[in-house]
């Protein structure tokens, strides 16, 4: 059976004042479309896999939100993390559990704020990356194909360009961090290069075994707890036992360290909306290029802005060129959006 894993846990704090550590962004109708993105990012899974295959792993803060947006979900789906420690023990916490029900699971991995503008196509390429790690010991990365000089994603080199199934999927020759313009221009025109989507997709026992050679104290901390997953003492140890893990992403701990890593390079409309700038690009914009998301907004000669006001907030704008204009909760931001990697500063003034 197919599982989805999404995590959840995240506090956005790029995306202040609208996303705040009570109500972060995967719980907010970032996109204004009467949808969270938590909820849009369930929904575009449709299909896949059911709902009683669906985990939500996020704070514990989190979880009366997460009840709230999806209703639907059973309660033994959502998964508390005590405190953060990355990815890697979020996802063998989830894949421990799983696997106690379902050792024969694949399962998807999925960050719960992105989002995808070509739906169709995305679970196309879900769908065969799905089989392609059901067959054999693989582990696979979906890949954005460029489409600009990015420097505030990650990357994922391609082995030589030359797929190894059906002419899609292809080995990995080497995850890069975060370059500067220039690098991240040349990993453009060579074409050997792709954004780094934070989505994986893998067998059960495949990332256990990843698991078992790369974070061996990991899987030992979830062994001694296999025995109190689904029973009423599992939140309890899970609190007692659960800081106890090396606080490292996924990336860091397996994928740049696993040799039966593949990517799927893929085109489906996707950002990761890590900052307000993100979210420019992915919403329509009017005549003079400002975005805006608020029905009582009028914008009177500015240019390249990007509003997010509440439903019924009156509000003018003039004079204002490449400007950030958000509120939330009585808060005000104002902010040029060539400042916007500062905005984490300034929501802690």
């Amino acid at each position: 059976m197919n599982h989805l894993i999404i995590m959840a846990g995240g506090v956005g704090s790029r995306f202040w004042p609208m996303s705040t550590p009570e109500r972060p962004k995967q719980f907010i109708d970032v996109l204004g479309v009467g949808k969270t993105l938590l909820q849009l990012t369930v929904e575009r899974f449709e299909g896949i896999c059911p709902i009683e295959n669906i985990w939500i792993v996020t704070s514990v803060r989190y979880q009366e939100l997460v009840r709230q947006q999806l209703p639907e979900l059973p309660d033994s789906n959502i998964l508390l993390e005590p405190c953060m420690r990355n990815t890697a023990p979020c996802i063998a916490y989830v894949v421990w559990k799983i696997k106690k029900r379902d050792p024969d699971a694949c399962l998807v991995v999925s960050p719960s704020d992105h989002i995808v503008l070509d739906i169709h196509e995305f679970r196309r390429v879900v769908m065969k990356g799905m089989q392609f790690v059901a067959d054999g010991e693989r582990i696979l990365t979906l890949g954005m194909m460029p489409t600009r000089p990015e420097t505030g994603y990650g990357y994922i080199q391609m082995k030589n360009n030359i797929s190894v199934y059906q002419r899609e999927i292809h080995e990995v020759e080497a995850f890069r961090e975060k370059p500067d313009l220039l690098t991240a221009r040349s990993y453009l025109k060579s074409g050997d290069y792709l954004w780094n989507a934070g989505i994986f997709l893998w067998k059960v026992d495949t990332i256990e075994r990843a698991f078992r050679t790369f974070l061996p104290d990991v899987a030992t901390l979830f062994d001694s707890m296999e025995g109190v997953f689904f029973t009423a003492e599992e939140q309890k140890v899970i609190n007692r036992y659960f800081p106890e893990c090396r606080n490292i992403s996924i990336d860091y701990a397996i994928m740049e360290n696993a040799r039966n890593i593949y990517v799927f390079p893929a085109s489906f409309g996707w950002s990761d909306l890590g900052t307000w700038g993100s979210l420019y690009e992915q919403i329509s914009k009017d005549t003079s290029q400002n975005a805006v998301i608020g029905d009582g907004v009028r914008m009177i000669e500015s240019t390249g802005c990007i509003v997010h006001v509440p439903v019924g907030r009156s509000m003018v704008l003039q004079g204002l060129e490449n400007y950030i204009i958000a509120e939330e909760n009585g808060v005000l931001l104002i902010c040029r959006k060539s400042d916007e990697q500062r905005i984490k500063e300034f929501s802690q003034q």
